[in-house]
C-alpha cells in the first residue's frame, strides 16, 4: 500500500439547533466540508427527548440517502466527518459517538486530538470504566458521565478540565448543545444564524452552501450552550497563549473558507508572493500542483511577473479505490490523477509550486513527469518551510523518520526528486504573511516547539500509579 504523501486531514463538525430541518443541514454542512474526511461520516439528531443516529463508512454522498435523513428527526443535530488522528479507521471509531448514561442521551463530535487521553484512558480502565472504541475521544464521554455536577454543561467543563490538547466539540443532550474549544484555539470553529437557528461548522464554506450568516469564530477557550432559553457563553478556563494551526491556511481549509479572522484564499496568495521573494528564478511560467498549490502559484507569478500556466491536469472523478492494470505501469499512482499539457511544457523552463512535502514520494513522480514531458528545466517551491516534527494536535501525521525534511539536508531531497532547484519559504517569511498575529499561530511542525508537551503512552503509564483522575 502507498504511503500518504501530504498531511492528512483532520476532521469536520457541524450542528444547528433550532431548525426544522437541522438534520438535512447538517448533511449539506458535512458535505461542504467533506475535504477535511473521508474515512467515516455521521449525523446524530435530537427531538427534545431522545436521539437517532445515521453513521457509515466513507463519503458523506456514499452514506446518506433522502430515506436516511427522513428518520433524523427534531429541530437540533451534530455531525463528523473523520480522518482519524487517533484510532483505528473503523466503524467503532466513527462520529458522532451517541451513548445513553443516566442522565440521558448525549452525542460527541470532535476535531483536534488529546495529548493525555490514553493516560486518563488507562486510569479509567483500572477504576473499570469499559471502553467501546480506540478514540481518544472517548474519554470526554467517560469523564462527563462520572462527573456529579447537576447542568450537562458543567458536566462538559469538569470534563474538559482533565484534558489537554486541541479540541473543537460539539455535544448535544436531549434538548441541549454545547460547543467547546480549547483555550489554545489549535482548530477553527464558526458560529453563525439561519434564522432563528444557530450554526457552527469547522469551516465558514459550510454556511455558504446553507445561506447562513457567518456571526464570529468561537472564541478560543469558550463555550458556548444554545437550548430553549438562547444562546448563552461562558470562559471558564484559565487563559492560555493562542496557537492557531498555521497548516490550515497552507493545505487544509477551503480557499471560499475564512479562519482566525483571515481570508484562506488572501494568506495562500500572500505565501506564494513571499515565496516568489525568497526564491525568485528565471523561467517560462509557473505551474502548481493541483489543487493544493494553485493559489500559492498564482501569487508566485503575480509577484514575479512569470505567466501562470495551469500546466498539469487533475482527474477529479478518480475515487478511493480503482483497479490498476494486470502488468505494474510506471508512477501509475500519480499518473491517473495528475498528467502535464505536453505541447505546453515540451521545452520550456517551468517553476512548479506545491504547498508541502512530506515524505517526497509523490513530488518525485510529479518532477520526473514533468521531465519527460520534455521541460527543459523543473524548478520545485514550496509554499510553506520544510515539514521535520510530527503534529500532536489534531493532524494525522507520518512518525518524524518518514518526514523527508527531518533527516536530509536541502540539496539532498533536491537530488532525490530530480529538481533544477529546489526552495521553501522560510518560518519568518510564511509568518510574515499573518502580520502583526504571528505569535498566534503553532509552527510545531516546522520548528519542534510544542506549546503542551506531548505525552507518549509509556510517559503515562509511568505515572499510572501516582496520578488518578479527581472525582
Amino acid at each position: 500500500m502507498m504511503l500518504p504523501d501530504k498531511f492528512n486531514e483532520e476532521c469536520a463538525v457541524f450542528a444547528v439547533y433550532g431548525h426544522a430541518e437541522a438534520a438535512n443541514l447538517t448533511y449539506l454542512g458535512l458535505y461542504a466540508q467533506q475535504h477535511r474526511g473521508q474515512e467515516s461520516s455521521g449525523i446524530v439528531s435530537s427531538n427534545g427527548v431522545r436521539h437517532h443516529a445515521e453513521i457509515g463508512m466513507g463519503l458523506v454522498s456514499d452514506i446518506y440517502t433522502e430515506e436516511k435523513i427522513m428518520r433524523l428527526d427534531g429541530h437540533a443535530a451534530i455531525g463528523h466527518n473523520r480522518y482519524s488522528t487517533h484510532g483505528d479507521s473503523l466503524y467503532k471509531n466513527a462520529q458522532p459517538m451517541a451513548i445513553e448514561y443516566s442522565r440521558g442521551p448525549l452525542a460527541l463530535a470532535h476535531n483536534g486530538n488529546l495529548v493525555n487521553a490514553d493516560l486518563i484512558r488507562s486510569s479509567l480502565e483500572q477504576e473499570g470504566s469499559i471502553f467501546r472504541s480506540t478514540m481518544d475521544s472517548e474519554v470526554i464521554i467517560h469523564l462527563i458521565a462520572k462527573s456529579r455536577k447537576s447542568r450537562f454543561q458543567d458536566r462538559v467543563v469538569e470534563a474538559l478540565q482533565k484534558v489537554e490538547g486541541a479540541y473543537c466539540l460539539a455535544l448535544m443532550g436531549a434538548n441541549e448543545l454545547v460547543i467547546a474549544r480549547d483555550p489554545h484555539g489549535f482548530r477553527p470553529m464558526a458560529l453563525g444564524r439561519l434564522g432563528d437557528a444557530y450554526v457552527f461548522a469547522s469551516e465558514t464554506c459550510a454556511f455558504d452552501l446553507i445561506d447562513a450568516e457567518f456571526i464570529r469564530e468561537v472564541e478560543p477557550g469558550e463555550v458556548i450552550v444554545v437550548n430553549e432559553e438562547g444562546m448563552f457563553s461562558s470562559y471558564p478556563f484559565q487563559p492560555a497563549p493562542k496557537r492557531h494551526c498555521i497548516f490550515e491556511f497552507i493545505y487544509f481549509s477551503r480557499p471560499d473558507s475564512n479562519i482566525f479572522g483571515y481570508s484562506v484564499h488572501r494568506i495562500r496568495k500572500l505565501l506564494g508572493q513571499q515565496l516568489a521573494r525568497e526564491a525568485p528564478v528565471d523561467a517560462d511560467f509557473v505551474i502548481p500542483v493541483p489543487d493544493s498549490g494553485v493559489v500559492a502559484a498564482m501569487g508566485y507569478a503575480e509577484e514575479s511577473g512569470i505567466p501562470y500556466e495551469q500546466g498539469i491536469i487533475r482527474n477529479h472523478y478518480v475515487g478511493r479505490t480503482f483497479i490498476e492494470p494486470a502488468q505494474s505501469i510506471r508512477h501509475f499512482g500519480v499518473k491517473i490523477k495528475l498528467n502535464p499539457i505536453k505541447k505546453l511544457i515540451e521545452g520550456k523552463r517551468v517553476v512548479v509550486v506545491d504547498d508541502s512535502i512530506v515524505r517526497g514520494t509523490t513530488s518525485k513522480k510529479i518532477v520526473k513527469m514533468i521531465h519527460n514531458a520534455g521541460a527543459k528545466e523543473v524548478h520545485m517551491r514550496i509554499s510553506s518551510p520544510p515539514t521535520t516534527h510530527s503534529c500532536y494536535y489534531g493532524i494525522d501525521t507520518p512518525s518524524r523518520t518518514d518526514l523527508i525534511a527531518s533527516t536530509y539536508a536541502l540539496e539532498d531531497i533536491r537530488k532525490y526528486l530530480g529538481a533544477d532547484t529546489l526552495a521553501y519559504l522560510s518560518i519568518g517569511s510564511m509568518l510574515s504573511c499573518l502580520a502583526e498575529r504571528r505569535e498566534d499561530f503553532c509552527t510545531a511542525c516546522f520548528n519542534g516547539e510544542y506549546l503542551i508537551p506531548v505525552k507518549t503512552m509509556e510517559s503515562q503509564l509511568a505515572l499510572l500509579d501516582a496520578v488518578k483522575i479527581p472525582e
